[in-house]
């Protein structure tokens, strides 16, 4: 067999434009629906860079028919004058340019959220069309592109009172998976960024989408109260302990620092982090410098009232941050992150920042406010006492040796390969379904772990009582993983997670939808990580088996029965409608076809856009109001996002 001969010729050197084409992933992290979305931010945090130098104050993004976008600001406008050293247009150079960009001219920009210079020409280079209209010195200019490469030069097409940059772009079908765009989606990143960006109006409107009246669906986002106001946005479901959201806003070294917190009855921590308004999921400086301070201050303070050694306990930093929502917001003229991912911020230098003014504003509240001072310390103090039971209830949940058979649940029928890569657990609603799932499954790679009823809703349970449920141990010692380190007691260690599919299998009704988001909920808040890596599943089981004649077609949803019975028959007669109450009055073979074959089985990956958003609607959904818990599962559990 001949081989082509390994020569210069075999080595491909890729222009920029064409590099983004060839490797997207490398530029916005993948080519589903994440990415897809990754382009309008890319976009908009052009606008919103204007808007921090002080130039624009109003964005509107615009969902078109067919999926393409636009978003359009009123700042200075991109320039269009000749660029000398590229010999064209600056506007040219910018949208078909890696690394071309005012974010690397300290006079054009302190600080930035698009760092690399990449943005705006990746958004050009996965785009089948994209148009860019200038309004500048009282004239129109235009450039259209395809593909990364304009196709005309930037003319001047008509005077106007406006000023600013408009980019109008199509994404390529032939790189995206999936060329949908998510309302919500979007509107959650837009939301963020307007609390982030207090003053800044920011429009979404989705053509796709009118009424009766012929209104195209729309929001506006306006936050004059900044931070604050998205503190109440996160904890708009809990209970708080304090009548104001506690504010701190200052600047060191040339960094602007900005933090809103406030406690609530909860048992949980809800720390949300941002640098130059990217969401830093893994902390990082200016997070430790926030909990450096607020142990360091609050212990002081409550050693004063002298609570802890009344009450003979010990405190430590996780007893500060139970029950606390904040946010914490930096600027930074040159962040150093971690990865390319951007999600940890490196610079030392913020830690001290953040550290000297929260330690300087909080010690200030607290001796302003020593009414809601001593109500945060008693929450300290209970927090303290129920940790020390938390960690002998953990102890019980920490095995010798998960991975020995002997230390793993009873009730688990586990799978014969020891491979986590391939292996699945599913968790299932009852024993009648568990049974039927451990005959139906594949037992080389798929285990089953039967769950009794509805477990522990974690978002009103003390974190002793988590870890001392049955089901919830059972989940713990199932997955191999074990939890708390001397520097936080609630860190998971996912080394020895033994199964990288998480799935989780409940009846095809409101009630199955209720006991899913009870596990989804748990790993949420104690296994964030599992979510975090694309482990976590949800299993879509038929909700109806219609048959007529030899012929058998399973439907999930209302919507479907409908459409299946009319494709059996046009007059909707001689159709037998098998309705499935629960997945143990399917046969193994029948749940084996629909809902655990990999070939044919549709599972719903969990995944986490924004943890702001997601705080929110868990407190929502577990809080104490029943009605919208059950109004938003019947709604959403039938529209969330499938992969297969």
């Amino acid at each position: 067999m001949s081989q082509k001969e390994y020569t210069a010729s075999s080595i491909q050197a890729l222009e920029g434009m064409e590099h983004v084409r060839m490797r997207p992933s490398m530029y916005i992290g993948d080519v589903g629906s994440r990415g897809l979305h990754h382009l309008v931010y890319e976009v908009i945090d052009n606008s919103i860079d204007e808007a921090l130098a002080g130039h624009c104050d109003t964005i509107s993004v615009v969902i078109h028919e067919g999926e393409s976008i636009s978003v359009k600001d009123n700042g200075r406008g991109i320039p269009v004058d000749f660029h000398e050293k590229e010999q064209k247009s600056a506007l040219e150079v910018v949208m078909t340019k890696i690394g071309a960009g005012g974010k690397f001219d300290k006079d054009s920009y302190k600080v930035s959220g698009g760092l690399h210079g990449v943005g705006v020409s990746c958004v050009n280079a996965l785009s089948n069309s994209l148009i860019a209209t200038v309004y500048k010195d009282g004239k129109i200019y235009q450039q259209k592109y395809s593909k990364g490469k304009a196709l005309a030069d930037v003319a001047e097409i008509g005077t106007t009172t406006e000023r600013g940059t408009e980019v109008f772009f199509q994404p390529d079908d032939t790189i995206f998976q999936e060329l949908v765009y998510n309302y919500d989606t979007l509107a959650s990143r837009l939301r963020e960024l307007s609390y982030l960006n207090k003053g800044i109006t920011i429009t979404l409107t989705d053509e796709r989408v009118v009424d009766e009246e012929g209104v195209q669906k729309h929001d506006t986002f306006h936050s004059e109260g900044g931070l604050k106001e998205f503190v109440e946005y996160i904890d708009g479901n809990r209970e708080s302990i304090m009548n104001n959201v506690i504010f701190m806003e200052g600047e060191k070294d040339s960094i602007p620092v900005e933090v809103a917190m406030r406690y609530n009855t909860s048992y949980t921590e809800n720390l949300h982090s941002y640098v130059n308004n990217i969401n830093t999921h893994e902390g990082g400086t200016h997070l430790a410098g926030f909990r450096r301070a607020l142990t360091r201050t609050l212990k002081k303070f409550a050693d004063e009232l002298g609570l802890p050694a009344k009450e003979k306990v010990e405190v430590t930093g996780d007893d500060f941050r139970e029950g606390l929502t904040a946010v914490i917001s930096v600027k930074v003229m040159e962040p150093q992150f971690e990865g390319q991912t951007k999600t940890k911020l490196g610079n030392s230098e913020v830690s001290g920042a953040v550290d000297k003014i929260v330690g300087e504003m909080l010690s200030n509240f607290l001796e302003e406010n020593p009414n809601e001072a001593k109500l945060i310390v008693q929450k300290v103090v209970l927090a303290a006492k129920a940790r020390q039971a938390a960690k002998k209830a953990r102890e019980l949940v920490q095995r010798k040796s998960p991975m020995g058979g002997s230390g793993l649940p009873g009730k688990l029928s586990d799978c014969s390969s020891k491979d986590p890569a391939i292996s699945e657990l599913f968790l299932v609603e009852g024993d009648s379904a568990g049974g039927t799932a451990k005959q139906g499954r594949d037992r080389h790679f798929q285990a089953i772990l039967p769950l009794r009823g509805k477990i522990l809703n974690v978002e009103k349970s003390m974190v002793h009582k988590v870890y001392d449920n049955e089901e919830i141990k059972n989940i713990y010692t199932a997955l191999g993983v074990s939890v708390g380190t001397e520097e936080d007691s609630k860190a998971l260690n996912i080394a020895k997670l033994r199964y990288h599919k998480v799935v989780i299998m409940t009846d095809a009704d409101i009630d199955g939808a209720h006991i899913s988001t009870l596990i989804l909920t748990f790993f949420f808040r104690y296994m964030k990580e599992l979510i975090e890596n694309g482990y976590i599943y949800i299993a879509q089981p038929p909700l109806y088996l219609l048959k007529k004649g030899n012929k058998k077609i399973y439907a999930y949803n209302e919507k479907e029965r409908e459409e299946v019975t009319l494709e059996l028959s046009p007059d909707g007669k001689g159709v037998e409608v098998q309705r499935y109450k629960g997945l143990g009055e399917m046969n193994p073979e029948q749940l084996w076809d629909t809902t655990l074959n990999p070939e044919r089985r549709i599972l719903k990956q969990v995944t986490i856009e924004s943890l702001a958003e997601a705080d929110n609607v868990f407190s929502m959904l577990m809080g104490d109001e029943v009605p919208p818990r059950r109004d938003f599962i019947e709604k959403n559990a039938i529209y969330a996002k499938i992969d297969v």
